[in-house]
Parts: structure tokens; C-alpha cells; sequence
């Protein structure tokens, strides 16, 4: 119960790193997120990160046994994301790049909360984009899947309607990546506001 009110105290933190409906994010409360409240080694919350069940970038349904064996970045986000979504993969990307050579690479996962719009194909195509990791896998479904899995990760996402725009609407979601160990048990996670240089020594620091 403990670890459960102290991770609701630390959601409702993140939840200003979100996109908002115009496609920025709000900082006003990512100093006070993880960072020097909960250092890297004490957010292996027991409840975050449970089973999926989900198809990827090439049609395939895969759940969580699927990813056990290797540590995985799990990220929630969309391919329509203007800039909260790219920023978050492209650090990803680069804190991996930053890791000793002896420390093995978590594989990183993007599961989309826009069903609508990130089909198979369209996520296939995003996840070769520069800047991201390399061996990225993405992940969509249908609205159920997407929200259990969501669910199991106690993380947030919410469509906002915009008839203005072109697009039509845009996802409010939370800008955390989570580092899952090799059984798909939570080690750690990062806000919004970690550096590249503060994910790999803390991979660096849990690593096996």
C-alpha cells in the first residue's frame, strides 16, 4: 500500500509532462518528478508493468513472454506526436548509445495510444526514424488492448478533440520511459526531464 500511494503522488507529478492539445508539454512539475525524490535505484515499483497483449509492427500478436530474456525501454506514445513523443525516443536512443560496451542494451518498445491512426504499416515506418534506437519494436491494437496495457503500466492517455486542426485531435498521454528487466518486472523508470547521461548511468548502474 505503501508503494502504491507513493507512486499516485509521483503520477500525478507526471501527469503535466504530457502532451497537451496544442503538441507541447507543460514542465511546470518535472523538477519535482523522480530526479532527487526517488532516486534511480527505488522506483522498481511492484504493481507498474504487467501483462500486454498487443500486435507489432508487422502484424504479429505478441505479449510480454515475447520480450523476457532482454531488459526493454517501454515507452506509450504516438507516431502523430509533434515533438514530446520524438524528444523522448531520440534521448532514449542516445542514452543507449552512451552505454559501456559491457553493459548489455535494452531493446526499446513504443506502444502507441493512438490506435486509430498508428496501423502496423505506419509504425513500421516510424520506428526506423534517425535519431531513435536502433532495434525499436512498435506496438498497437485495439482500443481495449491499448487500455490494458496501459492500465497494467498505471500510466495515462486521453484523446482531445481539436475541430480546428487539420489532424482532428491529438493524445494527451504521461512522458515516461520504463526500464523493464528480463523477467518484464520493473527496475526503474525516468520522467520527462531525465537526460540521456542520467538513463545510461542509471542502466549502467542497475545492470546485472
Amino acid at each position: 500500500m505503501k508503494k502504491r500511494t507513493l507512486f499516485g503522488g509521483l503520477l500525478a507529478a507526471l501527469v503535466m509532462t504530457a502532451c497537451d492539445s496544442s503538441g507541447g508539454s507543460s514542465s511546470d512539475s518535472e523538477a519535482i518528478a523522480g530526479g532527487d525524490i526517488a532516486g534511480c535505484a527505488t522506483r522498481a515499483y511492484g504493481n507498474i508493468g504487467g501483462p500486454i497483449s498487443l500486435i507489432n509492427q508487422d502484424g504479429e500478436r505478441v505479449t510480454q513472454k515475447d520480450f523476457k530474456g532482454r531488459e526493454s525501454l517501454v515507452y506509450f506514445g504516438f507516431t502523430h506526436c509533434p515533438d514530446v513523443c520524438p524528444t523522448a525516443l531520440t534521448v532514449a536512443g542516445a542514452a543507449l548509445d552512451m552505454l559501456p560496451d559491457d553493459v548489455e542494451k535494452p531493446r526499446t518498445i513504443l506502444i502507441s495510444v493512438d490506435p486509430e491512426r498508428d496501423t502496423p504499416e505506419l509504425l513500421a515506418s516510424y520506428v526506423e526514424s534517425n535519431g531513435f534506437p536502433e532495434d525499436m519494436t512498435g506496438l498497437t491494437g485495439s482500443n481495449a488492448d491499448i487500455e490494458a496495457a496501459a492500465t497494467s503500466f498505471r500510466t495515462y492517455y486521453k484523446r482531445v478533440d481539436m475541430p480546428d486542426s487539420a489532424a482532428g485531435y491529438t493524445m494527451d498521454h504521461l512522458s515516461i520511459l520504463y526500464l523493464m528487466d528480463k523477467d518484464w518486472k520493473l527496475k526503474t523508470f525516468f520522467p520527462g526531464s531525465t537526460t540521456p547521461a542520467q538513463i545510461a548511468e542509471c542502466i549502467t548502474q542497475l545492470s546485472d
